[in-house]
């Protein structure tokens, strides 16, 4: 997802894929002169005073690229020692509908001296996001409601009312989403990276890809593997070409299994002032007791959306407080107050026109990726399975979404990740992530093959490189991007 959590990034946790060749001549998508790069100061407040802004013209369909154009917004912090100059890095955001504009003055400013010596640091909002072209499908406030865009069944196991919430959203998007909706899709934002590469002059680009960024990087490595230099891949999405976006929310119930034990030896720790239980053992049964309690009496949550604690809005906040341990204490905060009837202040949404924004670019592209079944009789069966094997997602990550009533059909078939390439590709990943486990990051592994090289981490949480991993794995990654040396094979960062 950028992170995935809390509201705006929480469809953007819901996300990431492509597979299958797509039908596009990837190389011929970018011109062989474009134009130069008009760069001036960015706007915005809190940034680093060296990044500066620009705009890349990008076709709207690629496969008319003499067709409407599109503007890309693209930041950089130059390279801090121009003798050490390598290239560009391409700071890839998570989401779907994250936005990476001030990655160089944020996160990129975490990488270590020798990293940012090396590279011009390299931000862009996806199209149809933030101050590239922005979208919105008009959606009523409702149903921005994290776990009403989450597919979350009702208390019961029914998916009847995630069907009609549905084709209400899917018809906002087909009303008010405008043409750039049907074209905001991985492949095509893999193609606006390879214009973004042409216009700032450079032969070859390096990227650091997070959560759904992971997907972007491994399309992009896919359809220009010869404009790839050093890459790395961080909390790694499923490339299943079957089920793409499908598969990366599936894979919440295990990430969940996996990461839940870690809540629960803290929740029971002897000392912890947010203590739940006196031992790990007891924190499951008590979350779901709770839970199920809440299905049946909510509590009023004033200035929430919804404006009740239920069951799957406390399910919800538990996913999004795995994805980093500080996020443990107001989860156990938040459960401790739900046990005497009472809920603590409200958490702060962003503002509506940013959510509405990146809903609207999240849902496109989970719908653009990959066609979604439209029956009902497609969902029930495997969120009766989910939730009996998980009880912790309750089905939610196998429900229907938006999706299942698109009004539009995908253009391309999504993109087969494989073997076929230069191997320099570093993943990353947590040991324990909720919202890219690690069976999923194996998967991806197993595709790219003698392309790539794997750290698994033995950490918690989402976001491995510089956030939640460990200090083996974050010396292993920086020391690739600044020498190109990545490990001989496989290995494991205890």
């Amino acid at each position: 997802m950028t992170k995935i959590k809390r509201n705006a990034a929480l469809l953007a946790a819901s996300a990431a894929v492509i597979a299958l060749t797509a039908p596009l001549t990837a190389t011929a998508s970018t011109p062989d002169t474009p134009e130069p790069l008009d760069w001036k100061t960015c706007e915005g407040s809190g940034l680093d005073p060296r990044q500066e802004c620009a705009t890349v013209e990008v076709p709207m369909d690629y496969a008319h690229p003499e067709g409407k154009q599109v503007g890309i917004a693209v930041s950089r912090i130059p390279s801090e020692k121009p003798g050490a100059r390598r290239g560009a890095l391409f700071l890839i955001p998570g989401g779907p509908g994250g936005s990476g504009i001030n990655n160089p003055s944020g996160k990129g400013q975490k990488l270590p001296q020798t990293v940012r010596d090396a590279y011009d640091l390299i931000g862009f909002d996806p199209r149809g996001l933030g101050r590239s072209s922005p979208v919105s499908c008009g959606f009523e406030h409702a149903d921005l409601a994290t776990s009403g865009m989450r597919p979350w069944p009702a208390a019961d196991g029914s998916i009847t009312e995630n069907m009609t919430a549905a084709q209400r959203t899917s018809n906002a998007c087909a009303r008010n989403g405008g043409e750039l909706v049907r074209h905001i899709s991985t492949a095509n934002q893999a193609r606006d990276l390879d214009r973004i590469r042409a216009a700032l002059g450079e032969r070859k680009v390096s990227a650091w890809g997070v959560s759904y960024g992971t997907y972007v990087g491994a399309v992009y490595s896919q359809l220009f593997p010869h404009r790839t230099d050093r890459v790395v891949l961080d909390s790694n999405d499923d490339p299943d070409p079957t089920r793409v976006s499908r598969a990366w929310i599936a894979g919440h119930e295990q990430g969940v299994e996996d990461t839940f034990p870690e809540f629960a030896k803290w929740a029971s720790a002897p000392g912890n002032p947010d203590r739940l239980a006196p031992t790990a053992a007891e924190v499951r049964p008590l979350f779901l007791r709770l839970a199920a309690g809440l299905d049946r009496e909510p509590i009023p949550w004033p200035g929430a959306n919804p404006e009740e604690l239920n069951g799957n809005v406390l399910r919800q906040t538990l996913l999004n407080a795995l994805d980093d341990p500080d996020d443990f204490p107001a989860l156990a905060k938040l459960i401790l107050a739900a046990q005497e009837g009472t809920v603590p202040p409200a958490p702060q949404a962003p503002p509506e026109q940013a959510l509405q924004n990146a809903v609207a670019v999240g849902s496109a592209v989970l719908c653009n990726d990959i066609e979604w079944p439209r029956s009902t009789d497609a969902y029930t069966k495997e969120v009766a399975e989910s939730r009996s094997k998980y009880p912790l997602t309750a089905g939610m990550p196998r429900n229907a979404m938006l999706c299942a009533a698109w009004p539009y059909r995908s253009k391309e078939a999504p993109v087969r990740i494989t073997d076929s390439g230069p191997s320099n590709i570093l993943l990353i990943q947590n040991e324990r992530d909720p919202v890219t486990p690690l069976n999923g990051a194996l998967k991806l592994r197993t595709s790219l093959g003698k392309r790539a090289t794997m750290v698994t981490v033995d950490s918690t949480g989402h976001d491995a490189y510089l956030a939640n991993g460990n200090e083996c794995g974050d010396r292993t990654v920086s020391h690739y991007l600044a020498t190109g040396q990545k490990p001989g094979r496989d290995m494991y960062c205890g």
